[in-house]
């Protein structure tokens, strides 16, 4: 079984089956909507990067389905009116990210309600679960994410989608604290660029679990 740790690819001792069966896992698939993905200026928080990835994610939650693997799908869900963010108490992203990046036109329609920008780009089959109530980094704050999982007898997670860097590294830790077992696949997530990218694999592969590609964790799941 290979997996990276620290950037480099390797062959990891025994002592790690636990991760990589298929028994107690669910894939969860982070914020791979529109609002994130659209291709059009007016897309309020853009990922272009995810883009690349929508038909490989798309293909690896077909095999694992197949499985028997269940998918659950997270999105950013906000109020009407702002109240959850920007006419409350505004999440730190909203300042400090257009240091890096510049103004972001339309921010302040990020995951609003009923508006197109949480309508998920990704596959999402009969069967699927989603998750509607991320207001923040964290997959699991302030969802019932962790409700769910327990409910579901799960013990491993596998996180796809974006930001590597923010919202994945983020649920990483959320659910590594939570004692789940976590790996996060290294080809269908993508970061804010590729420097931050690989800093926050390296992060998940020293403290949190495993970084793997999505056809080892397949091929280990079909053995």
């Amino acid at each position: 079984m290979q997996a990276y740790v620290y950037g480099s690819k390797r062959e990891l001792p025994e002592g790690f089956e636990d991760y990589v069966s298929r028994k107690n896992t669910a894939v969860i698939s982070i914020d791979m909507h529109e609002g994130h993905l659209a291709d059009t200026p007016d897309c309020p928080c853009p990922t272009p990067r995810a883009r690349d990835i929508v038909e490989p994610l798309n293909k690896f939650h077909r095999a694992a389905r197949a499985l028997g693997v269940p998918i659950i799908h997270i999105r950013s869900v906000l109020r009407k009116g702002g109240v959850d963010d920007i006419n409350g108490i505004p999440s730190a992203w909203r300042r400090t990210f257009p240091l890096y990046v510049g103004d972001i036109p339309n921010a302040d329609e990020h995951a609003i309600e009923g508006t197109r920008w949480t309508n998920f780009v990704t596959e999402v089959a009969e069967g699927d679960l989603i998750v509607e109530t991320k207001k923040r980094l964290s997959a699991f704050y302030p969802t019932d994410l962790d409700f769910l999982l327990r409910n579901m007898r799960i013990e491993t997670v596998i996180f796809d989608g974006g930001f590597t860097d923010c919202c994945v590294l983020n649920s990483s830790f959320d659910a590594s604290n939570h004692n789940y077992r976590v790996v996060v696949l290294r080809d269908l997530v993508r970061g804010t660029n590729d420097e931050m990218e690989d800093a926050a694999l390296k992060i998940v592969s020293l403290h949190l679990g495993l970084v793997m590609d999505s056809a080892d964790l397949l091929a280990a799941w079909r053995t």
